[in-house]
């Protein structure tokens, strides 16, 4: 299991002839996860096509020296546009996964997936049981991604779960070029399943509801739905030496030089030099920027533990998810 580079909230779309059906299910679905219903599929479709799309990876080719062979040219990441992502208010409006009726008089189901076969959403077709067949000739054509029988008995339950599933592997999907980069470098982490287990019980015990890989210090940035953020600090012993390295160069006192030297601190000295690293101004005063770390045992050993963000640390304002819902909910309920 991969950690993607980053994930948030998204809007799931339900797509079905029967505006009573529709209400119904939009009520009984997860009140904390948007949705956006429509019983008129041509108009769904125009929505789509309005809709947020997530074309801004922060991906793109260095062409330098144009006499280089395209598999020889550099690939630049923008690290800081990952964490930024979390500045724009319509992230959470972006479609991720769409729960469509099979038997609908405009256009069925499989011709509504198909008009999106381009569109990076994932698909469930919600169907009567005379329709099973269909659906298993689709999900084998690659049309949609699951299929749910209307009349089981725990029908809600199985789109609920499919739900969580299926967004989980629309943002490792969305990321998974720039996750494999990463992870090839100082971001190891982003690959080892042992992490992402660690990162999924931070979400429950903390609150989160979203996350970015952080470029510096390495880590994970967290927002909680009120918008309150939290910075994971993710380092290895590489990294740990380097901290003890570049602390020695600065003259630190000999009790942080002793702490750094036997793994029983993580800094963030984020105050004085902004990328976490000691720095002399920082004095005797180490303490207050240090945490005592845990210890992942993973593809390697990871040091890790939890900062609260402070104030004019992050450029940019983040919209949080309770304040996107209340903005939207009028538009979510039509």
């Amino acid at each position: 299991m991969k950690l993607p580079v980053y994930f948030h909230p998204t809007t799931t779309v339900l797509v079905d002839d029967s505006d009573t059906f529709l209400r119904s299910l939009s009520f009984q679905l997860d009140p904390s996860q948007p949705n956006i219903s429509f019983y008129d599929t041509l108009e769904a479709l125009d929505w789509f096509g309005r809709s947020a799309r997530r074309a801004d990876l922060p991906l793109h080719v260095n062409f330098d020296d144009p006499h280089q062979s395209a598999e020889r040219r550099n690939v630049e990441v923008d690290l800081e546009r990952i964490w930024r992502l979390s500045t724009q208010p319509q992230r959470f409006a972006m479609p991720s996964v769409l729960v469509v009726d099979y038997s609908m008089p405009q256009m069925d189901g499989l011709a509504f997936c198909q008009a999106l076969r381009t569109h990076p959403c994932k698909k469930i077709l919600f169907t009567g049981a005379a329709d099973e067949k269909i659906a298993v000739d689709a999900f084998n054509r690659g049309l949609i991604d699951r299929y749910i029988r209307k009349s089981a008995d725990d029908a809600l339950d199985q789109l609920e779960r499919e739900l969580a599933d299926l967004q989980k592997q629309f943002f490792q999907e969305q990321s998974k070029t720039v996750c494999d980069m990463l992870a090839l470098h100082d971001f190891s982490f982003l690959s080892c399943d042992a992490l992402a287990g660690v990162v999924q019980a931070l979400y429950q015990a903390h609150g989160f509801v979203e996350h970015y890989v952080f470029p510096n210090p390495s880590g994970i940035l967290f927002f909680d739905r009120a918008g309150k953020a939290t910075l994971m600090i993710i380092e290895t012993e590489k990294g740990l030496r380097s901290q003890f390295e570049m602390a020695c160069d600065s003259n630190a006192p000999p009790s942080l030089l002793a702490a750094l030297d036997e793994r029983r601190i993580l800094p963030f000295f984020h105050h004085v030099t902004g990328d976490g690293m000691y720095a002399a101004a920082v004095g005797e005063h180490w303490h207050r920027y240090c945490r005592k770390p845990e210890v992942c045992e993973g593809r390697e050993t990871y040091y890790w533990a939890l900062f609260e963000v402070p104030a004019g640390f992050l450029e940019g304002v983040n919209t949080s998810f309770d304040a996107f819902q209340r903005s939207q909910r009028p538009a979510l309920a039509a």
